[in-house]
């Protein structure tokens, strides 16, 4: 039975580091979530280790300058582990071979530059699709529109037997009151017309695997019963720790906001319709991570 608590202060003693979702729990698309901020702020001067863990195809360097930018202060985490990173170190692994298409949005070009510490990394060249090996892909073109307009060039990559590689699995996030489209929802469009795409991000290993190695760069070993997983994506952040054999604490005013009738608090008839709907089963729920 998922318990709902009021405060991360409630269970935080029980955990030695926390992964941490960024969109929806952190900062909203827009700015930073000042009772969040406090509560890891809080949590960090307790002795604990912040690890955000974040379905951005975005570079770690990226990410902080945009935590930067939406006012998250540097000392409410320790490291970050996005898909981005995980997604990259696989692309010059050539997973999707050379030549790649690019789909996403033309700002996030930064995704191809230089890993600095990878072994003889493969040289990636950005193609047409007709002359592509694979897709590299980093949302819809346009994020507001549904990803059902990209299936004239999903059918031709999946005719071609094109890997597409998923450098953020989430279906959806909310940019403040703007719902936008992200990678995963074309990555499981092109599942669901027979083809083959390659996830890196939460709820799939790889980046559980970078977290850790975050985490060992800081010196910290941690058992898996010391880490809590905070997110607001029931098939994301919730999945994944369910996956690790993670802890989790389910942030219902996120994504799941309408479906558990969450103001401040979730209410408890609607949260529980929605988690058998869903057939998950969150360690804790809170309505906003404070």
């Amino acid at each position: 039975m998922t318990r709902i608590i009021t405060a991360l202060s409630e269970i935080s003693d029980r955990y030695d580091a926390l992964f941490v979702d960024l969109w929806g729990c952190v900062h909203d698309g827009v700015t930073a979530l000042p009772e969040a901020v406090a509560a890891l702020q809080a949590y960090r001067r307790g002795g604990g280790t912040v690890v955000l863990v974040t379905n951005s195809p975005r570079p770690r360097a990226s990410v902080e300058l945009q935590l930067d930018g939406f006012g998250v202060a540097r000392d409410a985490w320790d490291v970050i582990a996005t898909s981005g990173d995980s997604a990259r170190a696989a692309m010059y692994r050539g997973v999707v071979g050379r030549r790649v298409f690019y789909m996403g949005e033309a700002e996030e070009t930064g995704f191809f530059a230089p890993l600095k510490f990878q072994h003889d990394p493969v040289e990636i060249t950005q193609v047409p699709l007709d002359e592509a090996e694979g897709i590299v892909c980093l949302g819809p073109f346009d994020p507001m529109q549904n990803p059902e307009v990209l299936r004239p060039q999903l059918l031709l990559a999946k005719q071609k037997g094109l890997k597409l590689l998923c450098a953020n699995p989430d279906i959806v996030v909310d940019r403040g009151e703007r719902r936008e489209w992200c990678a995963g929802a074309v990555a499981a469009l092109y599942t669901d017309m027979g083809g083959e795409s390659l996830y890196f991000g939460k709820p799939h290993p790889p980046i559980y695997d970078l977290a850790r190695r975050r985490l060992s760069e800081l010196g910290r070993e941690v058992p898996a019963e010391g880490i809590l997983c905070i997110g607001d994506g029931i098939h994301t952040d919730v999945a994944g720790a369910l996956g690790e054999d993670y802890d989790s604490l389910f942030i219902t005013g996120g994504l799941a906001a309408e479906e558990t009738r969450t103001t401040r608090q979730p209410d408890r008839e609607a949260l529980q319709a929605f988690l058998e709907k869903e057939q998950s089963s969150p360690t804790y729920a809170i309505g906003k991570l404070r």
